[in-house]
């Protein structure tokens, strides 16, 4: 299910009521912060390590990823961001990026003016407050990923990743009945995981062998949830959503 181009769909209203209660008053001043729209097709950078933006991104659609190169060339993905993220949302205080951001898919991006952002939460505190919850929550994300990465191993290590995407997804209403797109290439969850792309091949195989999930070009469904959740190891409490985004 890509996300929807209607004005009805905000990812970023649904991803921050997933963590924080918004009022009508903020919703309606987040649904008239002024961007910049562009349609980015896949494999581009949206900025680059390094960079002093004067603006961020929101992600309306598709799949981004950040990034670090290392000095041999190797890309190690430290995040993947769906709709309603803002991955580089930490320019608008750290003036040099110290990280990449790059399309997965065909992305929809929404540029915001770091001084459009500034005014947003000078005039609403508590949208202030959702920000910095969602950052404390990206910084959980990491720890968890380095656990994952550090200490899993084959099957349960891409369990763990698919779990967490399928339920960030759901909080910004893309799965429907434990089904999504996922439009990441094998190539892309080696960098994510530590793999080589044979391996990541290896594992999906046995994945799907012992059904665990059902793949059809971009199309992951997972035939047993909590089966999935068992073998990854694989506890939400980190994404640390409301109780009813938790629950379902």
């Amino acid at each position: 299910m890509s996300a929807p181009f209607h004005p009805d769909y905000n990812p970023l209203i649904l991803k921050l009521e997933s963590i924080f209660d918004l009022t009508d008053e903020e919703r309606q001043a987040l649904e008239k912060l002024p961007m910049q729209v562009q349609v980015i097709k896949a494999d581009q950078d949206i900025v680059r390590e390094g960079d002093r933006p004067s603006r961020s991104c929101l992600l309306l659609s598709g799949f981004t990823c950040v990034y670090k190169i290392t000095a041999g060339g190797k890309r190690q993905i430290v995040s993947f961001n769906i709709p309603g993220d803002i991955p580089d949302l930490q320019s608008l205080h750290l003036k040099v990026l110290d990280n990449s951001v790059a399309t997965i898919s065909q992305c929809r991006v929404g540029f915001i003016t770091h001084d459009d952002l500034r005014d947003l939460c000078n005039r609403y505190p508590r949208i202030t407050s959702a920000f910095w919850r969602e950052t404390l929550i990206e910084a959980a994300i990491f720890r968890e990923w380095v656990t994952n990465v550090g200490r899993r191993e084959g099957v349960s290590r891409m369990a763990h990743v698919l779990c967490e995407l399928l339920v960030r997804l759901k909080a910004v209403g893309l799965v429907e009945d434990h089904a999504c797109d996922l439009p990441i290439t094998q190539s892309e969850f080696a960098d994510a995981l530590g793999f080589t792309t044979v391996h990541v091949n290896r594992v999906l195989q046995q994945m799907r062998a012992e059904g665990l999930i059902v793949t059809q070009g971009t199309r992951l469904t997972i035939p047993d949830w909590d089966r999935l959740k068992q073998v990854g190891e694989f506890d939400p409490t980190y994404l640390h959503l409301k109780s009813d985004q938790a629950a379902a």
